[in-house]
């Protein structure tokens, strides 16, 4: 390796401590940048640029590459949100006096709403996940997968965790009296979030099959067990499950993720009459702005009222 080479690594490592002491950046946003940016650093290294001077031109040119090499609009805008935050931080940290990357534009992107299901469609992959239970009958190991589903399910919709909080999820969690979870989300946020009872009557089920079938495992640290490097069940895995359940719903395999029903839970509340700031926190969301992909929801609902509800709308 160059010391070119070196002088851009060691940069990177040292924003990415800083990202994940100072910001509290989870393992998961640590690798997208870092996937991010050394795609960034490769090609400036590659254009014999540094990082101490690479200019707006180069990064301009940069981001045309991703164009080039077929990358949506919405990659593109991402990593160049990445690298304005790497050389923000360069220039806080005196290794450069000026910014290349602060005037740069990102690429237009059309507003993207947020993939949901019905409710209907939600019940038909509750009740997929039930079939399944059902057939299962007395073989101890089908029984335990399909209670497992059938809990992971149960949970999503009635918290709209995010994924990787579900499945890292203690087993205290379900040993709580109260209708409730405490949840250590992105940034080490703790919040609480409201369960309701079809889904503790799932975990109760759950947790009593594997105390039965695997004492070993029920006695460890995670609600979700498995003979995994983190010891829990794998976003993958649960992913995979999922679209199983989708086609025995009759529903299109691609339609149907963990972060969907995080968005069905978050808009399904919205349109009964949920508050915004509300959902905010029970999606762990910093920012309301980011809560706010859902006003698609709230536009039809104020829509609905001033037709139902103005005393001059005769229409």
């Amino acid at each position: 390796m160059s010391a070119k080479h070196r002088g851009i690594e060691a940069s990177l490592e040292a924003f990415l401590e800083m990202m994940a002491a100072e910001r509290g950046a989870a393992a998961n946003t640590l690798d997208a940048y870092r996937r991010d940016l050394d795609d960034y650093c490769n090609a400036i290294a590659d254009a014999g640029k540094s990082l101490r001077s690479v200019a707006t031109d180069d990064i301009r040119a940069y981001l045309y590459g991703l164009k080039t090499r077929g990358f949506a609009a919405s990659t593109s805008a991402r990593r160049l949100s990445a690298v304005r935050q790497l050389h923000r931080f360069l220039c806080s940290e005196g290794k450069r006096k000026d910014d290349p990357a602060a005037i740069l534009e990102g690429p237009r992107q059309a507003p993207k709403l947020p993939k949901i299901l019905s409710v209907s469609e939600v019940e038909q992959l509750l009740d997929a996940a039930k079939a399944m239970l059902d057939a299962a009958g007395s073989d101890p190991s089908a029984s335990l997968h399909a209670a497992r589903n059938a809990c992971l399910l149960e949970l999503l919709y009635a918290t709209g965790l995010r994924v990787s909080e579900l499945v890292s999820l203690p087993k205290s969690a379900a040993r709580r009296k109260e209708p409730l979870i405490l949840v250590r989300g992105k940034g080490g946020r703790e919040r609480l979030v409201p369960l309701s009872e079809p889904a503790r009557r799932a975990m109760r089920l759950y947790r009593d099959l594997l105390e039965t079938a695997d004492p070993k495992a029920a006695a460890g640290a995670w609600l979700f067990p498995a003979d995994s490097k983190s010891g829990h069940l794998s976003r993958q895995l649960f992913a995979r499950d999922l679209k199983t359940l989708a086609g025995g719903a009759g529903i299109a395999a691609a339609r149907v993720s963990p972060h969907v029903l995080r968005h069905a839970f978050a808009s399904h509340l919205l349109q009964n009459g949920a508050d915004l700031r509300i959902v905010q926190e029970l999606l762990g969301h910093a920012d309301i702005s980011t809560t706010q992909i859902y006003t698609h929801v709230l536009d039809e609902r104020m829509k609905a009222m001033v037709r139902d509800l103005h005393p001059l709308n005769d229409e």
